[in-house]
């Protein structure tokens, strides 16, 4: 904790001092990452009739359309079994089909922040009709991970008996990620498993402007292969019709409320920073277990882009859990350097920007006058 926050502790806390980010150190075992591929708490309970199209936005209700159509194609038997009949790609027809399904075995959904991809795609997960243990649903980075944990062939076996593999925020950052992740989708499809991603980048323009992508054109083509692309279009929802992110409260104001809030962490900024750097990515949904708040004192510009990329699935995970974020110090939108918002990673950081924004208007029920 700085100085300046520690000055501030109000003299009437409460009984328990508040939880610290920068104590927690989690070991995740490799079938609680399995176990937890499902769509996150806060899209529990979405579904295609709770997502509200745009009226001026008819790609958003063809989306719903569409994959509510490739939702019930989705009930047959696996798409393996030779010599089965099911539907085709998106319930079109039906057909004796061969082991590899001719044409796109997945979905994909293209557009920028806060149209509802990620709704739309729990949503698939939640109608697709098979047992849960036959759907996944992760990240891009928790499917990464897995197959960190598992290894790769493992993690083929894992997740070839799967109806449906759902992956949100597709992002390709370097080399080593394309070649796996197009080796592993494409034997997934091989396996019968249908495909559902989430991005704010067409498949065919994964890694552009991060590395030599001509020198992995082979990969990046082959990924698009796999997915029929969903354009949506709309502006972000977490600022449509709403009021503007608050501006940052003091030190000692988020202090008072993470000692008033019962679950609440509290931490200085950059000492969490350099924790994060600590902790594999991989356990940042670990760290933030039981937490009902997050308060932050002496929020800073984000120093460095590795800094910047693990805030930002720190910040994906504390959105996913619907966690708080009361914040003292510099606002949200002022993180990122211009330099990072004009590079390769600016699709990430732009995200990471929209939601700690809506989980700071969250937060302000905590502080008190």
């Amino acid at each position: 904790m700085s100085s300046s926050t520690a000055a501030s502790k109000p003299s009437a806390i409460a009984e328990a001092s508040p939880l610290s980010l920068c104590t927690r150190e989690p070991h995740v075992p490799a079938d609680r990452l399995v176990a937890e591929m499902v769509p996150p708490p806060r899209f529990d309970s979405v579904r295609f009739s709770t997502y509200i199209p745009d009226p001026n936005q008819p790609s958003q209700t063809e989306a719903v359309g569409v994959l509510e159509d490739f939702a019930g194609g989705l009930g047959g038997a696996h798409a393996s079994g030779a010599g089965k009949a099911r539907r085709g790609f998106l319930g079109l027809g039906r057909s004796k089909a061969p082991r590899t399904p001719a044409g796109p075995r997945g979905v994909y959904l293209d557009g920028g922040y806060g149209v509802g991809k990620t709704h739309l795609l729990a949503s698939l997960w939640h109608a697709t009709p098979a047992e849960p243990s036959l759907k996944a649903f992760g990240t891009f980075v928790e499917l990464t991970n897995l197959v960190g944990a598992l290894g790769f062939q493992q993690t083929v076996q894992t997740l070839s008996g799967h109806r449906l593999l759902c992956i949100d925020e597709f992002e390709l950052d370097d080399p080593g990620d394309t070649v796996l992740v197009s080796t592993l989708l494409g034997k997934l499809v091989d396996a019968g498993v249908a495909l559902a991603a989430t991005s704010n980048t067409l498949p065919g323009k994964l890694g552009e402007g991060r590395f030599a992508a001509a020198d992995f054109l082979r990969e990046i083509q082959g990924l698009s292969a796999h997915f029929r692309a969903l354009r949506i279009d709309g502006e972000d929802y977490r600022h449509r019709g709403l009021p503007e992110a608050p501006a940052p409260y003091s030190d000692e104001q988020v202090t008072k409320a993470a000692y008033a809030t019962e679950g609440a962490s509290l931490d200085d900024f950059p000492h969490l920073l350099e924790h994060l750097a600590r902790v594999h990515p991989s356990r940042y949904g670990a760290l933030t277990d039981d937490l009902k708040a997050v308060c932050l004192t002496d929020v800073q510009p984000i120093p460095d882009q590795s800094t910047a990329l693990r805030l930002v699935v720190l910040a994906d995970r504390l959105y996913d859990r619907e966690v708080p974020v009361l914040a003292s110090g510099l606002p949200f939108d002022q993180l990122f350097s211009e330099e990072m918002l004009k590079g390769g990673y600016r699709k990430k950081y732009f995200r990471a920007i929209s939601r700690l924004t809506a989980l700071a208007r969250d937060a302000k029920g905590l502080v008190t006058a």
